[in-house]
């Protein structure tokens, strides 16, 4: 990210303008983080091969996911608890992620409800994320609560086979501050409750239950594997996530940059497919497009910069980073991202 406004709002900046336990919750993993830190080193042992004497003059960058048009192919990821970061939380994200023209994925773990954020920023596109829980009437109730606050889809997390142990805390988990509100989970019961409520028994045939129950496309959110994705893609969802949570969930499990080609195989044009974990700059996801993803999605990054900046600081953030991915399309000759090709990347320096 050398020299890039990205530095300025990075997990540096964020350090010093939260809490210790705070930051520790945002940038940790689970295990020993070996996992999180392989999704960054994934991305960097990956090497561009640009073309050149390609005509570049005029770049457009517009796409749409799952036909919502946004700004560029990237997008925020689904976090938690906005509001420890800052004080309007989710409501701030979302004016960042409306100011650079981009769709924010809204976690049923949000301080504010799916349709408070819906309406925060106008124009501003929103997806609602969600787990199954064993009591399946609670996930039918969010679902709808989702179809009915203008969200355009929804993201069904398939990761929550196990509580995670976070490496960073005495006792494996991050206590959130008492008087935080998770209006998604008024009817579940708080969090906690959510959280050791999963159902595990979960399989590919209750991805259609999200559709029927919300109205909404699915996006399957947390597959590794392209036997898997394609199993999704048949049981109904509209697009795959390729997705291990950040390094959050289960540590040892595989890179991203390291899968996304076989899911793409596997899907094979029948969904779209989106990549997050790693991304932190507009290589990283120029990499992922020419891997064929539709758009790399940033978590913590957002984080960082609203922490550090505020709304205008995550903005000026998202703003940067597209910047940035319109740079490195140029320079590998690519006037859109729909020209991003697998021969533009290879292994190694």
């Amino acid at each position: 990210m050398g020299g890039l406004m990205l530095d300025r709002f990075g997990e540096e900046a964020a350090r010093d303008a939260l809490p210790p336990a705070t930051h520790a919750y945002i940038s940790g993993g689970s295990g020993d983080e070996v996992t999180l830190r392989a999704n960054v080193e994934a991305w960097r042992g990956l090497a561009l091969r640009p073309h050149v004497l390609r005509d570049v003059a005029d770049m457009d960058l517009r796409t749409e996911l799952l036909g919502v048009p946004v700004a560029a192919p990237v997008a925020i990821a689904p976090t938690a608890m906005h509001q420890l970061v800052h004080p309007d939380g989710e409501l701030a994200t979302a004016r960042a992620a409306g100011d650079a023209g981009l769709l924010l994925a809204v976690s049923m773990f949000a301080n504010h409800s799916y349709a408070d954020v819906a309406r925060a920023a106008e124009g501003t596109p929103s997806w609602a994320q969600m787990y199954l829980f064993r009591d399946h009437g609670l996930s039918r109730e969010l679902a709808e609560k989702a179809g009915e606050s203008g969200a355009r889809a929804v993201v069904v997390c398939v990761d929550g086979a196990a509580v995670p142990r976070r490496s960073r805390f005495a006792k494996g988990a991050f206590a959130p501050p008492d008087d935080l509100r998770f209006p998604n989970l008024a009817h579940v019961g708080g969090l906690t409750t959510a959280i050791t409520g999963f159902d595990r028994g979960m399989t590919f045939d209750d991805i259609g239950r999200f559709a029927e129950w919300s109205g909404l496309p699915v996006v399957v959110k947390g597959v590794l594997r392209g036997d898997d994705a394609a199993r999704c893609v048949a049981a109904g969802a509209a697009a795959i996530a390729v997705s291990n949570h950040g390094g959050r969930q289960f540590d040892g499990c595989a890179a991203t940059a390291g899968v996304l080609a076989e899911v793409v195989d596997a899907v094979a044009g029948r969904a779209e497919v989106y990549v997050d974990g790693g991304i932190r700059n507009g290589a990283d996801v120029v990499k992922a497009l020419a891997l064929g993803a539709r758009a790399a999605f940033v978590g913590r990054p957002v984080l960082w910069a609203l922490a550090a900046g505020g709304v205008p600081g995550a903005a000026e953030y998202l703003r940067e980073l597209v910047a940035d991915v319109t740079r490195v399309l140029a320079f590998t000759g690519c006037r859109t991202p729909h020209e991003a090709t697998r021969d533009l990347v290879r292994a190694g320096p």
